[in-house]
């Protein structure tokens, strides 16, 4: 068994890719999580709906950040070859 080290960096740059886009799995979670307990206050006090909705959409984007690291992180793992 003849194992190179470009064969080998290229198989733990996959896994760590797909390790890396398993951080969606939190982000989509975390939005949901927001959304119902979002729905949940306007439906206690349909007054204050834009407050909820203005709060809800930047904790949503603080959460989205994470997955578009993954996102990125794994993109350069699978298209950046060190050794080309």
């Amino acid at each position: 068994m003849n194992i190179n080290i470009e064969g080998l960096v290229s198989a733990f740059s996959a896994l760590g890719a797909g390790i890396a886009v398993c951080s969606g799995i939190g982000t989509g979670i975390g939005q949901g999580n927001a959304a119902g307990h979002a729905a949940a206050a306007v439906g206690r006090n349909p007054g204050a709906k834009g407050d909820i909705m203005s709060t809800m959409i930047v904790g949503q984007a603080v959460a989205e950040t994470t997955g578009l690291y993954g996102l990125v992180v794994a993109l350069l793992l699978m298209f950046v070859k060190p050794f080309n």
